[in-house]
């Protein structure tokens, strides 16, 4: 039978660029001239934004909130290292990569072989050099299993789970950088170029009714107006049904699986009823005390419209690995909430393993 580690992680692209970078969507959000001037006063902002913001934009608190996130990060590489698996599984939001105006699927499976992936290519498109200072072009090989991917799809087809698949990335469109961030930071010390382990990811169209209308990513009050809005994207529901699909789906084998949920939690520029500005952090809180506490129905009754109103549109993936793990009755050994106003989104972070593998 296999055995599993289930791990939850943040792919923060701004972690990869610099910290005088880090509060740049904050920065280009309070230009926008649709948001009444007394919200974009930090006298009018909650203490914890005003404490990170301070009077240098953030940049000295960009500082602690990445070695915040690299020491999780590092908890995390070390349990799958501990455990060595053969491979990972990987849940990612596709951001207007992949999933574009031909096709949309809720789902899509990559069953792809090594890729040689350029993780800078974000960052370099918002003007930030990189945290490593290493080349704006410099690539890492993705290590792939075709193979593995495409059993996988037919297992979960065979279970009554249509899935989508792709032998093929999208020519002259990036990477999802949810799944090349996810090796990226594993790898923090290396810049992603020396990670050992094998990927098969899952795209999860995390961005549904906003997918195609805000490509996957920021947007102007202005044009939030008037926006035609794409159909809703799958359920937290589905995603939790997913999870535990999957996981059915590989325990015959004889393998060692990490199964890896890849996103941060409320994104700031998602919650359009806080003005873009801040994440909804008591959302968040709702659902970590949850975590923690195994509190599995609280995850399981939350609704698209929830996810949406809250600006967690990406933790789809979470509840991906949430329907794995309850599957496999795998437990919580260790997790951490990261929270933040002014760098767009709280961060958390998960290891779930049998007892005997601590």
């Amino acid at each position: 039978m296999a055995e599993f580690l289930g791990l939850g992680l943040t792919h923060y692209p701004l972690l990869a660029g610099t910290d005088d970078h880090m509060a740049g969507l904050l920065r280009w959000t309070l230009t926008d001239p649709d948001i009444p001037a007394e919200l974009k006063d930090p006298a009018n902002w909650p203490e914890l934004m005003r404490r990170e913001w301070s009077d240098d934009g953030g940049t000295a608190a960009a500082g602690r909130h990445r070695a915040e996130l690299r020491d999780s990060l590092a908890r995390c590489r070390k349990a799958l290292d501990e455990f060595q698996p053969d491979y990972l599984v990987v849940w990612g939001d596709d951001q207007y990569e992949n999933f574009r105006e031909e096709v949309v699927p809720p789902f899509c499976i990559l069953a792809y072989d090594d890729l040689e992936v350029e993780p800078f290519e974000l960052m370099n498109s918002r003007g930030s050099k990189n945290a490593w200072g290493r080349p704006d072009d410099m690539t890492f090989t993705l290590k792939g299993d075709a193979r593995v991917a495409r059993d996988l799809a037919e297992a979960l087809i065979n279970d009554s789970f249509d899935i989508a698949y792709s032998y093929q990335k999208r020519k002259n469109a990036p990477f999802p950088h949810a799944i090349a961030n996810t090796q990226l930071f594993l790898d923090y010390e290396n810049a992603g170029t020396e990670f050992p382990y094998p990927i098969v990811p899952i795209t999860v169209n995390c961005y549904g009714q906003h997918a195609i209308a805000r490509q996957g990513g920021l947007a102007r009050f202005a044009d939030i107006e008037d926006e035609s809005l794409d159909p809703v994207g799958p359920s937290p529901k589905r995603c939790f049904e997913l999870g535990a699909a999957v996981a059915r789906s590989l325990s015959g084998s004889d393998k060692k699986i990490a199964l890896v949920a890849s996103s941060s939690w409320s994104h700031a520029f998602l919650v359009d009823r806080l003005w873009h500005l801040y994440p909804d952090t008591a959302a968040d809180e709702r659902l970590y005390d949850a975590l923690v506490h195994g509190d599995v129905e609280t995850w399981k009754a939350v609704t698209s419209a929830e996810v949406v109103d809250s600006g967690q549109h990406e933790m789809l993936n979470w509840f991906c690995l949430l329907g794995a793990m309850t599957e496999l009755g795998l437990p919580l050994t260790w997790s951490n909430f990261v929270k933040t106003d002014v760098f767009n989104s709280n961060k958390c972070f998960a290891v779930y393993e049998k007892e005997e593998q601590k």
